[in-house]
């Protein structure tokens, strides 16, 4: 079978590093290449998740742009397949507050046992910019997750686990070890994991 990227005429590359991400890309269809972007995310504050998202991954797109040599060389291009970038970021927000990856044990502990019972909001972004054109789409989408009780082992368990401190908030959906504790997503389970699907498609299909 022949992949959609390659019919549809462009290539694509998923700045991120995040399985689910890739997964979620797969999953939609498509063939991609991976350029990581090595930026201090704790560098850029907002104090909205809606704008902190939207600006962590505006920052993503913009570094792994100068790594790959700038803008321009895709500009002259015009023989070749454009190429899409997508860049992406995720937080999560409990009781008002933004909450990043954990940075202890301590903090992932008191993020877990927030959720124990309770409810987090995700807030996932989206940036697919054409390098050929330097079009780009850029926003956000939104989705709670609600929890039954999570016994302290699980929460041991889970502080355990290295992956923790690398999702947001310590709350990886798709986690065996949670997700026989969620109650209910309200949202896409996409936005939760990383990627929101149909902003994606949509903001490719604007960006060609």
């Amino acid at each position: 079978m022949v992949k959609k990227t390659m019919e549809k005429g462009f290539k694509l590359i998923l700045g991120s590093q995040s399985m689910a991400r890739k997964r979620i890309l797969a999953e939609m269809g498509y063939d991609f290449t991976i350029v990581t972007a090595d930026i201090d995310e704790k560098a850029i504050r907002k104090d909205k998740p809606e704008d902190l998202v939207v600006a962590v991954a505006e920052a993503k797109a913009n570094e792994i742009i100068s790594k790959l040599g700038g803008e321009s060389q895709f500009a002259q291009d015009h023989h070749h397949q454009p190429t899409l970038l997508i860049t992406a970021d995720t937080v999560v927000v409990y009781k008002g507050v933004i909450r990043e990856k954990p940075t202890s044990k301590e903090e992932a502990r008191e993020f877990i046992k927030g959720y124990s019972g309770s409810h987090g909001g995700v807030v996932g972004s989206v940036i697919v910019r054409n390098l050929q054109t330097g079009v780009r789409r850029g926003g956000w989408e939104k989705a709670e997750v609600y929890f039954h009780e999570i016994p302290e082992q699980v929460i041991d368990d889970l502080i355990d686990d290295a992956i923790t401190f690398k999702v947001a908030g310590g709350l990886m959906l798709e986690h065996p070890l949670i997700s026989p504790f969620i109650d209910s997503v309200m949202g896409g389970v996409d936005t939760v994991m990383g990627l929101p699907k149909e902003l994606t498609q949509k903001f490719i299909n604007d960006v060609l």
